[in-house]
């Protein structure tokens, strides 16, 4: 496969990529094209094929059929062109917990061909730009869980690779750990790096250029975040009250109520009317009748999570028999 203008337009190519085990369809036959230098966030419940689908993105399982082109290069027929190309940062990746945090770079730095004489520099580099530089000398057994995610992330970086894999690199980190991860990515995204992400947060889907929702190892939606949540059909209203439990039933039967999500203490309700303001003052009035103490009944901006819980189940149902292709926007 050559490298031309044509093959590289895409980091990735993915053509009718399957995977089997036994009888379940982990990955059942999506085609989809990623730009380069965008990030792409992949989200979607447990089970439903992300970690399948990007192991074979990353060389790392053998697809049962179809293909995937990294920079114009087969993952089937190419792999060993593609590896240099592409960092990847498993849900389990390992380090060394004996090591300290120097030691860790230099021996992923060697396992993965880094040039012994570019090494110290690439190594101080990523150290500074993960924060790490004073904890350099700490065995990794002893950093907190969002520092061993940067180093994790800082391995896998000391290949200098176009194209990373991240498979819900924050899960189980804390916030503030995980918008600091968040601020390396950008980093790298302004740096050229192809960054492909599988996230379970709704709040780091939204800093990806796309995103799309995989459900039983079909693509069934793409688009950008601004444009999933222009699709939901209707407005949100924001509802506190003093019990939002006891409200929701006085809120369901209402005609425009399309559906109501639980926020914190409060609800997500999204209607479909066409005069606003008197839909909110018949809410506001029907749950103060209701004996609720209302604090406030207003627009909100729709957010992912509702865009998904409100999309998602009406896909499923309209297109369950169409090819992932055809889901794609």
């Amino acid at each position: 496969m050559t490298d031309g203008p044509a093959a590289t337009e895409f980091a990735l190519d993915v053509r009718d990529l399957r995977r089997d085990f036994r009888q379940v369809h982990a990955v059942d036959g999506v085609t989809m094209t990623i730009p380069r230098g965008e990030v792409f966030g992949l989200v979607g419940p447990d089970g439903a094929g992300k970690s399948t689908f990007i192991r074979m993105l990353a060389t790392v399982l053998t697809p049962t059929s179809g293909d995937a082109l990294v920079f114009g290069h087969s993952v089937v027929r190419d792999a060993h062109r593609v590896k240099p190309r592409i960092g990847y940062m498993s849900q389990a990746f390992s380090l060394y917990g004996d090591l300290t945090v120097q030691e860790n770079l230099d021996f992923f730095a060697e396992l993965r061909g880094v040039p012994r004489g570019d090494m110290a520099s690439r190594s101080e580099r990523l150290l500074e730009f993960s924060g790490l530089t004073e904890f350099r000398k700490r065995q990794a057994q002893f950093l907190s869980g969002g520092m061993k995610q940067k180093l994790a992330l800082a391995a896998t970086l000391i290949s200098e690779p176009d194209l990373l894999f991240l498979d819900e690199p924050t899960t189980g980190v804390d916030p503030v750990s995980r918008r600091e991860f968040w601020r390396i990515i950008s980093g790298l995204h302004q740096q050229g790096i192809t960054v492909f992400v599988a996230t379970p947060y709704m709040d780091e889907a939204d800093r990806c250029d796309e995103i799309a929702f995989m459900a039983q190892g079909r693509i069934i939606l793409r688009d950008t975040p601004a444009g999933m949540k222009k699709r939901v059909p209707g407005r949100v209203v924001e509802v506190t009250v003093d019990d939002y439990r006891a409200a929701m039933p006085l809120l369901r039967p209402l005609p425009y109520v399309k559906s109501i999500e639980v926020s914190g203490e409060r609800l997500r309700v999204l209607v479909d009317c066409s005069d606003g303001i008197s839909c909110e003052q018949e809410m506001g009035a029907l749950l103060t009748a209701g004996g609720l103490l209302v604090e406030r009944v207003a627009p909100a901006a729709t957010d992912l999570e509702m865009a998904f819980a409100t999309l998602i189940p009406t896909i499923d149902s309209n297109d369950d028999a169409k090819p992932a292709t055809e889901a794609v926007a």
